[in-house]
């Protein structure tokens, strides 16, 4: 089973049936195609949604001819000294650097790259992999699926923290363990999906 969020709405593509619900609609993913996945998820009544194939790779083939993947790479970073976390504020929600993987780059420095660029921190390193996430977005209208590579990083920078103003990014800031929780509703559900896997432990 995989998860791919749409908006704060999340697609189960799975092998298995289920029964569906009203707000939970149960579709074959063969069946289905870009312009009723996206009208589904738009109605005010349907809270997720189920894209069935009983072969994974098939069920995969499937979703990806409707969404073209672009594929991305971020990073959660916690900062040695404080023991706080780098976030970003756009588009009204708090987030987690991250963006394109260029043509044949290596997808670690990706990531990397992502995080010094949008928050203006340095002196990174890598400490292990975390989830990695889907989501659809909307970009010159039309909608793609993003496919993000996650991991979590260190440092011990303690100079300013410079927000990249071009891509939308209001504040880059780091922020108290203890706080996090409670900004979790002014996220995104993938983001949450990084934030439980390893904060919450």
């Amino acid at each position: 089973m995989y998860k791919v969020f749409f908006n704060q709405k999340l697609i189960l593509l799975t092998t298995d049936i289920i029964s569906p619900r009203e707000d939970s609609p149960f579709f074959y993913v063969k069946f289905t195609n870009k312009k009723f996945v996206v009208q589904m998820l738009k109605s005010k009544k349907v809270k997720m949604l189920y894209l069935y194939h009983s072969k994974e790779d098939k069920l995969w083939y499937y979703f990806l001819n409707m969404f073209k993947l672009i594929e991305a790479a971020g990073g959660l970073v916690r900062n040695l000294k404080t023991n706080h976390f780098l976030f970003i504020f756009r588009n009204k929600k708090w987030d987690l650097p991250k963006g394109r993987i260029n043509k044949n780059e290596e997808v670690q420095k990706a990531a990397i790259r992502e995080v010094e660029e949008e928050t203006g921190v340095e002196s990174l390193s890598i400490t292990k992999p975390l989830n990695t996430t889907y989501h659809i977005f909307k970009r010159n209208r039309k909608y793609r699926l993003k496919k993000t590579f996650w991991y979590l990083m260190e440092t011990n920078y303690n100079g300013e923290l410079t927000p990249e103003i071009k891509e939308g990014i209001e504040k880059a800031i780091w922020i108290d363990k203890k706080l996090i929780v409670s900004l979790k509703s002014q996220m995104y559900q993938n983001i949450n999906l990084i934030i439980s896997t390893y904060i919450n432990n």
